[in-house]
């Protein structure tokens, strides 16, 4: 038997020939084809303005400098997420201060905001983990008439709606993530959108050394024009040959969402009938693209989370741990949270697993998986 992959990203021969094109020519740096993916995305998740950057966590960086983030604020973020989300508010000199999470959803929660807020809070950086929409409307409600903004770190999000929209379409600022790992990719890269556009504006010079004139214009003209470097800026440029896949990677999207949901829905029809797991859902108001196919493992089960994936292992079937709790790195040591600070991410993070789940996986891969819960479990498959 085959390996069971947790996750492979969908590419194809229009991948390839998209990339030929950008090749053949000439230009492969930011440029026209960066362009066209901004406004294709900006489009397909109804967002007013779209820039494209290196990765998501250099779009959390520009997120948080554009919505005016400073040394010595403070930013609510979720433990229960890549660390990513908790280390990009040190990088503006902010201070990231941890909160707990929903137990089914794995979210941010209004809840869990309100009691760690401070005269100090500028910024709550909101995660859709795992492509569950985080309930943005209970956040605004809560932050908005405080001054504090909400970044949505959808990440995980494309494909996934809240409220009937896209979600990322009601926060003022979002973010995402085209790692492979993610439902669509450029092989490494990442986006803002927002609906301010002096926002986004102000991120497309950021990304360049905040040059005064893009390098695509300058490079464009055969004089070029002297440009002005306005203040601090990063290399977080996207490249054509990425967006030139981002681009087919976008069309695919609405079919990838189709077949992930058709997996998800066999794995819960079985998960549902095993005694001891719980396997993660469309919340309410929302629907997800389960980019993540998460499962919390207790009593009954014969397994603990860490047996089973070694279960999983011995049957060549690769599953993950569950999301890791930044505020228990040693990166976060310094803030001095102790076991059962934040019972409900520990908890998530000790019992929860990732599946298998990809669009290219077969039928028989994926009975192989419910076969080996069910061994798990001590029933016959």
């Amino acid at each position: 038997m085959s390996r069971v992959n947790v996750m492979q990203p969908w590419l194809g021969r229009e991948e390839v020939a998209a990339l030929s094109e950008v090749i053949s020519s000439g230009w492969i740096a930011q440029g026209p084809r960066v362009a066209a993916f901004e406004a294709d995305f900006a489009r397909m998740q109804q967002a007013e303005h779209a820039v494209a950057v290196s990765s998501c966590t250099a779009a959390l960086h520009l997120a948080l400098k554009v919505a005016g983030v400073r040394l010595g604020d403070e930013v609510v973020v979720p433990s229960f997420s890549f660390i990513a989300t908790a280390n990009a508010p040190t990088y503006v000199g902010a201070q990231p201060v941890f909160a707990d999470v929903d137990p089914v959803t794995g979210n941010l929660t209004a809840r869990t905001v309100e009691k760690v807020l401070s005269e100090r809070t500028r910024a709550v950086i909101a995660v859709d983990q795992g492509g569950v929409p985080v309930a943005l409307d209970e956040l605004r409600a809560l932050c908005d008439p405080r001054g504090i903004v909400v970044i949505e770190d959808a990440a995980c999000g494309a494909g996934s709606t809240y409220l009937e929209r896209p979600v990322g379409a009601g926060a003022e600022i979002a973010v995402w993530s085209f790692h492979p790992r993610k439902i669509i990719t450029t092989g490494e890269g990442g986006m803002i959108t927002t609906a301010h556009a002096d926002w986004a504006d102000r991120a497309r010079r950021l990304r360049e050394h905040s040059m005064s004139v893009s390098a695509a214009d300058r490079h464009g003209s055969t004089l070029a024009q002297l440009e002005e470097y306005t203040e601090i800026g990063f290399n977080y440029r996207m490249t054509d040959l990425q967006a030139a896949v981002g681009i087919v990677q976008l069309g695919r999207l609405p079919e990838i969402i189709e077949r992930r949901r058709q997996f998800a829905e066999v794995y819960t029809k079985y998960i549902n009938d095993i005694d001891g797991l719980r396997a993660v859902a469309d919340p309410s108001g929302g629907t997800t693209n389960f980019q993540s196919y998460w499962i919390e493992v207790g009593d009954p089960y014969p397994l603990d989370r860490d047996d089973l994936l070694a279960h999983l292992a011995s049957l060549d079937i690769s599953a993950r741990r569950g999301i890791m709790t930044a505020h228990r790195q040693p990166a976060y040591a310094h803030q001095g949270l102790g076991p059962g600070s934040l019972p409900v991410s520990e908890h998530l993070s000790d019992n929860t697993l990732i599946l298998p789940l990809f669009h290219e996986m077969s039928v028989g891969e994926q009975a192989r998986v419910i076969s080996a819960l069910l061994t798990g479990s001590g029933d016959k498959p």
